[in-house]
């Protein structure tokens, strides 16, 4: 590691370390900002104390990071489009890293300083999308060329129809246990508990649900949020260091062979596709041109450069081998040809070669779309340290101010299992969503459903910091870029 802040000086080297740092922090606060809600009805039903709940909470949101996969990561980080990726300057990249993180920060801090659930999903998404807009405004392009709209339509859809989703699902779940059980112990909130036997916590088997299904929300959380912390933290990486981070240089030759491998299978399906992505792929451009390879991706380009790749990996046995502008060389092919790769993924071509595209696909994107095991490490610490503080806030907010009345024991299961699920699935299929929204929603299902009513001014507020997110962090974002490129870019 020294030999890296050996090579890139003082300056960039405290500029990156400061980059690193500002992410930790981001996901410390994002640790004691969402997790709260993993544990809101468990420390709220008395299942289990305060500080073993919250403790056991870090243990596995610290485990959902280290097993939980990249792919949220890299769809946090592609939300940029690949041109913005490809003209990216390190002082710019550096400059980016830090306006998205001043805007998410600023606004985590202060919903959670007022007990309003708000998303740290929405805000660094809304954080992302305004950095990427400011990005293409200042380069004299319009806004929107600055935002992969793909991939934020996709992503905004999904935070959208999953509290959604929570909500219903929350309610019918609750309304199965009251069919089985209808007069059960497990539809008493605590202190009709304390009141009727005397008793503090819950019934067994209903502290046993309330906490595997709270442990559950939390590594789920870990293995969503946290992943959004180590996409940014590669994001500074790559744009600072780009001679160790833009390709994953522990990559043996058998790793560089497979690249090469699918990039010349990719071009044998266009070759067999030609009618059907002549949109896309220029099959009359001039695979030995090198011309405007790497300032944009177009139809023209995309031959071009799986050629120019297929000739760089023929060449070295190792990406050590490689100078530092022929790492980001390529990288930056790898990333033109994925992104033609994905739009070729949503066309109409016959299920087999679909399914083979996919498959080289991930072939083509392991050494690209990694993460050291250092940075893995770092978010996971962060975010687990970040959840032992600060709580308190939205556990009051979640376990008696969404709905009427208390919250129940069955309504606490009903929720976290229902939230525990839908974030896990997400994150099995690499999209971001969030917590606070989803289990929030939850909530309010059971409480819909048990006929508890909802506290209409919480509701407001959570719904207004849902509405506000997105467009208040897009703008503070911009805004910070903009004026930080016009003092240092």
């Amino acid at each position: 590691m020294s030999e890296i802040f050996t090579t890139l000086g003082f300056g960039w080297s405290v500029g990156l370390v400061l980059a690193v740092l500002f992410v930790l922090a981001y996901e410390f606060i994002n640790g004691f900002h969402d997790t709260a809600n993993a544990v809101a009805t468990v420390i709220y039903t008395n299942a289990m104390p305060a500080n073993l709940a919250v403790v056991s909470s870090a243990i596995f949101n610290f485990a959902g990071v280290f097993i939980g996969g990249l792919g949220v990561a890299y769809a946090i980080v592609h939300l940029l489009p690949v041109d913005s990726l490809l003209g990216m300057d390190s002082t710019q990249g550096l400059l980016m890293v830090f306006s998205l993180l001043f805007s998410a920060i600023v606004w985590n801090l202060g919903t959670w300083y007022f007990g309003i659930p708000a998303s740290s999903s929405h805000t660094l998404i809304g954080s992302i999308l305004g950095v990427g807009g400011a990005f293409a405004w200042v380069h004299g392009n319009p806004i929107l060329q600055g935002i992969n709209i793909g991939k934020a339509t996709q992503i905004m859809l999904s935070l959208i129809i999953s509290p959604t989703i929570g909500f219903v699902i929350a309610g019918l779940f609750l309304l199965v246990l009251k069919w089985i059980w209808p007069k059960h112990k497990i539809h008493r909130t605590s202190n009709e508990q304390v009141a009727i036997n005397n008793k503090k916590h819950p019934p067994f088997w209903a502290r046993v649900g309330l906490i595997v299904s709270a442990m559950g929300v939390s590594f789920t959380h870990g293995s969503n949020d946290g992943q959004k912390g180590i996409g940014l933290v590669m994001l500074a990486l790559i744009c600072m260091a780009p001679a160790y981070f833009a390709l994953d240089m522990n990559s043996q030759s058998y790793d560089l062979q497979r690249t090469q491998d699918a990039n010349r299978h990719i071009i044998a399906i266009y070759d067999r596709n030609q009618a059907l992505i002549g949109d896309l792929v220029d099959f009359k451009s001039d695979v030995n041109s090198n011309e405007d390879l790497f300032s944009h991706c177009s139809a023209n380009t995309v031959l071009p450069s799986m050629a120019l790749l297929d000739k760089r990996l023929s060449n070295v046995t190792s990406y050590k081998d490689m100078s530092v502008a022929e790492r980001r060389e390529i990288r930056r092919l790898l990333l033109c040809i994925d992104d033609t790769a994905r739009k070729v993924a949503k066309l109409e071509l016959p299920k087999k070669e679909l399914e083979s595209l996919a498959k080289w696909r991930k072939d083509l994107t392991k050494t690209t779309e990694y993460a050291p095991l250092w940075v893995i490490i770092a978010v996971a610490t962060a975010l687990g340290c970040g959840t032992l503080v600060g709580w308190r806030r939205i556990v009051y907010t979640v376990g008696e101010k969404i709905g009427s009345s208390g919250m129940t024991y069955g309504q606490g299961i009903a929720a976290q299992a229902t939230a525990a699920v839908s974030i896990g699935v997400a994150s099995f299929t690499g999209m971001p969503v969030s917590t606070t929204h989803i289990l929030s929603s939850a909530v309010a299902g059971t409480m819909v459903a048990n006929r508890s009513g909802l506290q209409s001014q919480t509701v407001k507020q959570i719904l207004l910091a849902w509405a506000l997110t997105l467009p208040i962090t897009m703008l503070l974002s911009g805004c910070v870029f903009v004026l930080a490129n016009a003092v240092f870019g």
